[in-house]
């Protein structure tokens, strides 16, 4: 047995050697690496109407198409995301490396569905519609930042950055 450097204690890593051989392997990790930044994207374009509806009036049909569509984004890397999880840990969602991140997840993913069925079910006014949508991206915002947060520790344990 060789001795490990402290901070890269087996209780500290995030990937074992094999799940970390699984990560670099499946289709499923380039998926990942494609859909967050374009989720991104749409989150960026949709914040912007969103914001430009809520202080203008003007364009509540491109914002909520713009929601909807980053809805979808989010329900793709979440079902995509799990597929991921059960390649690298052998569990759909709720590793141990990935607790935290997959529960607030389903915070953000119920606060999405929420603006679905607050639109379909004509439950809020428009402007209250963009208040849920940004209550939802504040959520999604932290979520996106669990996530950096643990691919640059995944990066750090693997010495690929100082």
């Amino acid at each position: 047995m060789t001795p490990e450097a402290p901070h890269k204690s087996k209780c500290a890593m995030l990937y074992t050697d094999a799940q970390r051989a699984r990560r670099d392997a499946t289709v499923w990790t380039m998926v990942q690496g494609v859909l967050a930044p374009a989720q991104f994207i749409v989150f960026l374009i949709s914040l912007i109407l969103v914001l430009r509806f809520l202080a203008t009036g003007l364009g509540y049909e491109a914002a909520t198409l713009s929601i909807l569509v980053k809805t979808g984004f989010l329900y793709l890397i979440m079902v995509t995301g799990a597929i991921w999880e059960k390649v690298v840990f052998d569990q759909y969602l709720f590793a141990p490396a990935f607790f935290w991140e997959d529960v607030f997840s389903f915070a953000v993913i119920a606060l999405h569905t929420a603006y679905v069925w607050a639109l379909f079910a004509d439950a809020l006014s428009p402007a209250g519609l963009m208040v849920l949508a940004l209550a939802a991206y504040a959520a999604y915002v932290i979520n996106a930042g669990q996530f950096l947060l643990k691919l640059r520790a995944a990066r750090l344990q693997a010495g690929e950055i100082a």
